[in-house]
């Protein structure tokens, strides 16, 4: 079974092909995965590996170990261009979530002002209003949509909530507009004798219809670019998705391909 990526708190900086440099924050346990989707093409594994023995860090903890990082890099001369939360699950399901936002604001400031903070999210905790204020604080609140078609969801993000529909997360993303960053994965394949694709055109005009009904600040297309736990997935070339892209401009909506 694939396994969890990351094995620290702090980790990187690593180049994201989205972000640029990117210093990462896992809020998840070293050395298992904590996350509310069990997405078919997630780099950190299924989530039947379990939740580990480490624990989800504390937010003092948390705070330690990035200050510390921040300091060595100022005083090494080394480039960043963001902080962003991402790792072994969903960060957004830490209960002290909305505090280490504001952490990491206070060092950010402190040492690198000038870099944005991104929140790389599924989604699923919106409509908590800790975890709203601290996605409104933020820089770059990315937000998953794979798919605007509830049965899609199911099949590609398998949701551990049975009860998650396409319509609720949709309402719930459209409440940020401008200030949240749509990323979409795209991409086509097989798992356990179902067929996916969120190519087809079924699958776009819902999209295109959700982004309109969100209006927010820009779409992330993007496919898989590492390994992933269900193999039979098909990456989507650069070609497609700039086809697609062109498809979703044409409806006024600001779109970006990696």
């Amino acid at each position: 079974m694939q396994t969890v990526l990351f094995h620290d708190t702090i980790f990187g900086p690593i180049h994201s092909r989205r972000l640029g440099s990117s210093l990462g924050i896992n809020l998840s346990p070293r050395d298992g995965k904590v996350c509310t989707f069990d997405c078919l093409y997630c780099e950190a594994g299924f989530n039947a590996q379990g939740p580990g023995k480490t624990g989800l860090p504390r937010r003092t903890e948390v705070a330690e170990l990035l200050e510390a990082k921040l300091r060595q890099m100022k005083e090494n001369g080394q480039p960043l261009d963001v902080i962003t939360f991402s790792g072994n699950g969903e960060p957004t399901v830490h209960p002290e979530f909305e505090g280490i936002i504001d952490d990491t604001i206070r060092l950010r400031d402190a040492y690198f002002p000038d870099v944005k903070i991104s929140v790389l999210s599924n989604s699923t905790r919106l409509g908590s209003e800790s975890v709203d204020r601290a996605l409104l604080r933020v820089d770059n609140n990315i937000l998953k949509l794979d798919s605007a078609i509830t049965s899609t969801i199911h099949t590609l993000d398998r949701p551990t909530n049975p009860d998650f529909t396409a319509e609720s997360v949709i309402d719930r993303i459209a409440a940020f507009g401008k200030q949240c960053i749509v990323q979409t994965m795209l991409l086509r394949g097989s798992y356990e004798g179902k067929t996916i694709d969120n190519t087809t055109a079924e699958e776009i005009d819902a999209l295109i219809e959700a982004y309109r009904r969100i209006n927010p600040d820009r779409v992330m297309l993007y496919s898989i670019d590492r390994r992933t736990p269900a193999r039979d997935l098909v990456k989507i070339e650069t070609d497609q998705l700039e086809s697609i892209a062109r498809r979703i401009r044409e409806a006024g909506i600001n779109v970006t391909v990696s």
